[in-house]
C-alpha cells in the first residue's frame, strides 16, 4: 500500500547532500534520497522495505539484534535521537552515525521519521594500528562515547590497561572533533622529571636554565587549534598538576624564564592506565584536577572483553605486516588465540603475531607458529612449545620478555625512544621492562 507524501518534503529530502531516509512507524521506507539509494546501488529497491532489511539484512529491528534502535528511542522521547550501527553494505560492514528525527503529523498514522547516515570519521585513518576495529558490543559503546564527544570541546579521561589502545582512542577524537585540520599532538608524561614535563608543556625562553641556548616552543603552543594528548597523566608530578589545572582552567600559560602570558586554544584529552580515585584518595592526585580531566570518561575494553574483535584485529594486523605475503591464520590458530589471555592487551597480539610470521614460511600461519610464538624463549622447549602444548605461566612470559628486552638494549647503541619504538613498545613499558630482574 503507497502513501502520499507531501511534495514538499520529497523536494527536500532529495535536496540533502548525505543519505536520508524517510519511513514510518512500522519501519517501513517511504522514500529515499539520491544519495541513500547509492549507498545500496546493487540491491533491491529500497522503498516498500523496512530499514533493517535494507541496512542489516535482518526481518527484525535492530534492537532485537543487540543494536540501540534509534526509532524505538524516538517513540519513547519524542525527540531527536542518536545511534552508531554498523550496517551490511554491499562492499563489506560499514560503521555509520545514525541521526533520526521524527516528523510529527496530526495523527500517530501522519508521523513520519527522518534518519541521516554519516560513514564515521574516526575509522577513516589509514594504517594498520592505527585504526579502531570491532564489533563487539563493549566496542561498539566505546565508538558511540567517541563520537559523541568528538562534536563538542569537553575535556576526555581515557582510561584503560597498558597496550589497550588509548593513544588510537585519542586520535580517533581528534579525528571526529573540529579541530582535526589541526595539529594532534601527544605528550608522554611517564619518567619526565618536573622541569622538563614544565619545558615540554609549556617551552621556554633562551637562558631559562642551563642548556636552555634558544628559545623553545612548548607542545601547548605546537598543538594550538589542535588536540593535546597527555598520555600516562597519573605520572604527572604533584608539583606540575597545579600547574596544568591553571592552564585548563584559565586557558593560559607563560614559557618556562618567561613573563608574557599567553593564550592556548587547544582541546585536552589525557589517558591513565591507573585508577585517578585512589590517586586521589591517597593524596597523590589532585582532586580539582581530577574533575577537570575526567568531563567525558571513556573505558577501553581490554582484548579479553572483546574476543568477537580477535578475527578481525588479526587481519587488519597481518595486512600491514606481510602485505605481500596475503598472510592467514588456520582455524585452530585463531582458537589459540582466543584462549590466551592477552595481558598485554592489543600490543602483546601485535608482538606475538610479528613472530608467528618469522616462524611461518608458507602463507597460513598455524597453531604450531603461534605456540612457538607464546614460548619462545622459555625454558619448556628448544622449538617453542611444551609437550603438550600448554600455555606457560604468565610468569615465564613476563620473563621471556624482559630477556628479550634486555638483551635488545646491549645491542643498541641509540636513544631510549628509538629502542621503544623498534621494539613495539612504549618507553614506560621499556624502562619497566628494563628494570625488571632476570
Amino acid at each position: 500500500m503507497s502513501t502520499k507524501l507531501p511534495p514538499l518534503l520529497l523536494s527536500y529530502l532529495e535536496s540533502l547532500p548525505e543519505p536520508h531516509v524517510l519511513f514510518d512507524r512500522q519501519y517501513r521506507i517511504l522514500a529515499a534520497n539520491a544519495a541513500y539509494v547509492a549507498l545500496y546501488a546493487s540491491e533491491a529497491p529500497v522503498v516498500g522495505r523496512t530499514c533493517h532489511q535494507v541496512s542489516h539484512g535482518s526481518p527484525v529491528p535492530c534492537d532485537r539484534m543487540g543494536e540501540s534502535c534509534p526509532l524505538a528511542a524516538a517513540l519513547a522521547s519524542g525527540q531527536r535521537e542518536r545511534a552508531v550501527h554498523l550496517h551490511h553494505m554491499p562492499g563489506g560492514e560499514e560503521y555509520f552515525n545514525i541521526e533520526l528525527t521524527p516528523l510529527l503529523g496530526g495523527a500517530a498514522r501522519e508521523s513520519y521519521f527522518l534518519e541521516k547516515m554519516e560513514p564515521l570519521r574516526v575509522l577513516a585513518r589509514g594504517g594498520s594500528e592505527r585504526r579502531l576495529i570491532g564489533r563487539s558490543a563493549p566496542f561498539r559503546s566505546m565508538l558511540e562515547l567517541i563520537t559523541r564527544a568528538g562534536d563538542s570541546n569537553v575535556n576526555v579521561l581515557i582510561q584503560g590497561e597498558s597496550g589497550s589502545g588509548k593513544e588510537v582512542v585519542a586520535q580517533a577524537l581528534h579525528d571526529a572533533s573540529p579541530r582535526r585540520t589541526h595539529p594532534f599532538v601527544v605528550l608522554e608524561c611517564a619518567s619526565l622529571s618536573e622541569t622538563l614535563f614544565e619545558s615540554e608543556l609549556f617551552g621556554h625562553e633562551r637562558g631559562a636554565f642551563t642548556g636552555a641556548l634558544s628559545t623553545k616552543k612548548g607542545l601547548v603552543e605546537v598543538a594550538h587549534g589542535g588536540t593535546l594528548f597527555l598520555d600516562e597523566l597519573g605520572d604527572v608530578p604533584l608539583t606540575m598538576q597545579v600547574k596544568l589545572l591553571r592552564l585548563i582552567e584559565t586557558g593560559c600559560y607563560r614559557r618556562v624564564g618567561g613573563t608574557e602570558l599567553r593564550l592556548a586554544d587547544v582541546r585536552i584529552v589525557s589517558a591513565t592506565h591507573r585508577d585517578l580515585r585512589v590517586m586521589v584518595e591517597a593524596g597523590s592526585f589532585r582532586q580539582d584536577l581530577y574533575y577537570r580531566v575526567s568531563t567525558f570518561p571513556i573505558r577501553v575494553p581490554p582484548l579479553r572483553e572483546r574476543m568477537d574483535d580477535l578475527e578481525g584485529l588479526v587481519r587488519n594486523l597481518l595486512q600491514g605486516m606481510e602485505a605481500a605475503r596475503s598472510l592467514t591464520l588456520t582455524p585452530s590458530a585463531l582458537e589459540r588465540l582466543r584462549r590466551h589471555d592477552f595481558p598485554g592487551n592489543v600490543r602483546e597480539l601485535r608482538n606475538l603475531l610479528e613472530r608467528a610470521v618469522i616462524f611461518c614460511d608458507g602463507p597460513r600461519i598455524t597453531e604450531r607458529h603461534i605456540l612457538r610464538a607464546l614460548t619462545l624463549g622459555s625454558d619448556t622447549d628448544t622449538h617453542g612449545a611444551s609437550p603438550q602444548g600448554a600455555t606457560p605461566a604468565e610468569g615465564t612470559l613476563k620473563a621471556m620478555q624482559t630477556g628479550l628486552v634486555k638483551s635488545a638494549a646491549r645491542a643498541h647503541t641509540g636513544s631510549r625512544k628509538a629502542l621503544a619504538e623498534k621494539l613495539g613498545v612504549s618507553e614506560r613499558t621499556l624502562y619497566r621492562r628494563l628494570r625488571d630482574r632476570d
